[in-house]
């Protein structure tokens, strides 16, 4: 929510402060009662599974190939192995958190961060880094949406090839303003699985296709794409962070274990953590299986999206372009959700709206908006995972929840805990700091032969 200022103050003589507090309190019960984060608690645990599937098998999977060309063979699996380890890990602390105080609930990133660090400096550690996350998911998918549907419409239908892509991408946005209505989180449940049935089966037929293709075609090389030092180097940060970006679930792991039922019996952690780990074997399922059949089909001339590289057959990666359209359509609902949640939050704390359908579909509509012109002005996937992935998805996904374990729980010094998040904190800052260079680096260079709304 905005700040939870209104849970936070306390000064003053109590008994002259009681009947306020206790509005206030009401206010925000009633308000959370409204708030598509909060508005239904009612998930069942594989609900947990498809959404985690969704938030994380999304764009970035589809990047993983162009990675490893970046980085090469045993470079570019490890990063990929390490990583998955890492945000397990990571992924474990914030389920166990989400009811650290017995009876209160964290239901979102920035109340964990209050928590943790107090409420003003918590709020904006926290929220500034998961909106980013958010924002720049929605981003990229607008992008990926566009792209899909167009390489969608191109191989079925070889006349409309002339049509841009702003009008892919406009098409797309239109019919997030739609969808973006859905009242809560638990409403999106149809949306979100069907998506998450899709990116497991559009992974496949990349695996399978690439599989095929690799086995008749071999490429002429291997080796990383670049043949200068200082591209080499760039490439290597850009890779990096575009495997950061395939593990940027994280920043809706909370407000998706909110919508779990939960009491002092019967906690929302057990369900949440059945379906995380569900989702987290399917993640490995995919990654690997894309990664590693996309790289050996092309080696290192694959595109930074593996279904732009596949031609043949043409109706199959038709259809499996347009199951990338179907996915990013539920993937951006489960970032855009928690940004909803925020937006409507401070319109009625700060500046006092009516909570209702107007107040919902002037702001989710504008937010589309924005996100769906930045996409229309710099469609630089490539570049935009990796600048991305490194600025704002390590940290939520890597670093922050082992700083808040460490604040909160205290382990021992040298003992596993300690130890895990340090490494995880180590490995996060520094992805953080030199990944975003790869990533603008490469969107420089698709700037170069771009013509904006071409």
């Amino acid at each position: 929510m905005c700040n939870h200022e209104t849970s936070m103050e306390n000064n003053g003589n109590a008994s002259d402060q009681m009947a306020p507090q206790s509005r206030e309190t009401e206010q925000v019960v009633d308000l959370n009662s409204w708030l598509p984060v909060t508005a239904s608690r009612n998930a069942k645990w594989w609900y947990s599974a498809f959404h985690n599937v969704t938030a994380m098998v999304g764009a970035g999977v589809l990047g993983l190939p162009f990675a490893l060309s970046q980085l090469g063979w045993i470079p570019g699996i490890v990063a990929i192995l390490g990583s998955w380890l890492i945000t397990f890990y990571t992924l474990w602390q914030l389920v166990e958190l989400h009811e650290a105080v017995p009876g209160k609930r964290f239901d979102r990133y920035p109340e964990l961060g209050e928590h943790a660090f107090g409420p003003k400096l918590g709020y904006w550690i926290v929220m500034p880094q998961q909106t980013c996350v958010q924002v720049a998911s929605t981003i990229v998918y607008s992008v990926t949406g566009g792209k899909s549907l167009k390489k969608f419409f191109d191989l079925l239908i070889p006349s409309v090839a002339d049509v841009r892509l702003t009008y892919f991408i406009l098409f797309f946005s239109c019919l997030q303003v739609f969808i973006s209505q859905t009242p809560n989180f638990n409403s999106l449940k149809g949306i979100s699985l069907l998506a998450a049935v899709m990116s497991f089966c559009y992974s496949m037929v990349a695996f399978i296709a690439s599989t095929i293709r690799g086995s008749h075609h071999h490429p002429a090389t291997y080796g990383v794409r670049s043949h200068t030092t200082a591209g080499q180097i760039f490439d290597v940060l850009n890779g990096i962070g575009t495997i950061a970006f395939a593990y940027a679930g994280h920043s809706v792991v909370l407000e998706i274990q909110a919508t779990i039922p939960s009491t002092q019996k019967n906690t929302s952690k057990k369900p949440m953590w059945k379906g995380c780990v569900v989702a987290y074997i399917i993640v490995a399922l995919c990654y690997l299986a894309v990664s590693i059949s996309g790289f050996w089909a092309f080696g290192n001339v694959v595109e930074d999206d593996i279904l732009i590289s596949l031609e043949q057959p043409r109706w199959l990666i038709a259809i499996a372009n347009f199951m990338v359209f179907l996915h990013v359509i539920g993937s951006y609902q489960v970032f855009a959700m928690p940004v909803f949640d925020m937006l409507e939050s401070c319109l009625v704390q700060k500046l006092h709206f009516t909570p209702g359908r107007a107040l919902r579909l002037a702001g989710r509509s504008t937010y589309v908006a924005i996100t769906g012109f930045i996409a229309l002005c710099i469609p630089f996937f490539g570049g935009l995972l990796g600048f991305f992935g490194g600025l704002v998805f390590a940290s939520t996904s890597y670093f922050t929840p082992c700083i808040i374990w460490l604040v909160l729980k205290k382990p021992n010094r040298w003992s596993f805990h300690w130890i895990a998040s340090w490494i995880s904190i180590i490995i996060g800052v520094l992805i953080a700091v030199l990944a975003p260079i790869g990533g603008i680096r490469q969107i420089i260079i698709s700037a170069k032969t771009y013509k904006f709304f071409s």
